[in-house]
């Protein structure tokens, strides 16, 4: 339990210094904007770069990785579904089935396997598919939606996912690491030290977007919201639970890594995408807010039943 607990300890603590500085206005009116900007323009790909470019890409053929892909997968498409339906809108859909499925494995992540796995690695797998697989494809259709895509040349939209910071990041690291290639330290050290500032810079920025804004589920985006959360907090953790113990037969400590991993929170880096591109940002905050909440009770329970 010690691990689920000291994971959100941290994020409340940095969020709480970004609500006290935007209430105090150190940052100026712009604080959050430059905060948002610095975390997708600089330290975001720098993080994925370095992460990517030392990781080994073996974990993406593993039972773990899978059962991962399909139950985000699956959220995802449930959200997409009744999106469709709703007709929320393709940028606005694409920011909530991300906040459905996509989880916070990094700060949050990183923590809990330690202190509740027992080993940081286990958390590589969703890490990496979320970073190669999910990220490029999620940023690509948020440019195409917002950015006039349609009306650009199809050469052009082609190459959408080499104009997009977070895309270059993730897929430079991967083509590093596929080559066997080793960075150089005067290389590699600062893009370490520039990615270092991404986490804090999201959940700063997360906090000065709090002060101020409307009690959660009080606005417009109570319908989505609410199933964005519903997802990530229990269907996806129960699809997890279902496929890895049903379909590939886990048991032990293999299951609980992978319940454990589908029922993080959603990203606070999803926020950072949501208001880079001017699209689902109160959906996008409400939902890692709510998620976050509700995920403490759930990860106890998992690692109690489980472990």
């Amino acid at each position: 339990m010690r691990g689920v607990l000291s994971g959100f300890a941290v994020i409340v603590v940095v969020i709480a210094v970004g609500y006290a500085l935007g209430r105090r206005g150190h940052l100026g009116d712009q604080g959050r904007d430059v905060l948002t900007r610095l975390a997708f323009h600089v330290a975001t790909p720098a993080l994925l770069f370095t992460v990517l470019a030392q990781a080994d890409l073996s974990v993406i053929f593993s039972t773990r990785l899978l059962v991962t892909a399909l139950s985000t997968l699956a959220v995802a498409g449930l959200f997409v579904a009744v999106a469709v339906v709703r007709r929320w809108g393709v940028g606005r859909t694409t920011i909530g089935a991300l906040c459905a499925g996509y989880v916070n494995s990094g700060n949050l992540g990183i923590p809990i396997a330690v202190y509740v796995l027992g080993d940081a690695s286990l958390v590589a797998p969703v890490l990496l598919f979320q970073l190669v697989g999910v990220t490029p494809v999620a940023v690509t259709v948020l440019d195409l939606a917002t950015g006039g895509g349609a009306k650009r040349p199809l050469w052009q939209r082609l190459l959408t996912p080499l104009r997009n910071p977070i895309a270059v990041g993730s897929l430079s690291g991967v083509a590093v690491s596929a080559a066997g290639v080793s960075v150089p330290g005067p290389v590699l050290d600062p893009l370490t030290l520039l990615g270092n500032m991404s986490v804090p810079a999201a959940l700063l920025a997360f906090g000065i977007a709090l002060r101020g804004s409307a009690v959660p589920l009080r606005g417009g985006e109570r319908e989505p919201v609410l199933l964005a959360v519903g997802l990530k907090t229990i269907a996806m953790p129960l699809i997890a639970w279902l496929l890895a113990a049903g379909l590939f037969g886990l048991r032990g400590a293999p299951l609980l890594d992978v319940v454990v991993t589908a029922a993080l929170p959603a990203a606070q880096n999803l926020f950072t995408y949501a208001s880079t591109y001017r699209v689902g940002e109160v959906l996008a905050r409400e939902a890692v807010l709510l998620s976050t909440v509700v995920s403490v009770p759930v990860l106890v329970g998992v690692a109690a039943v489980l472990g």
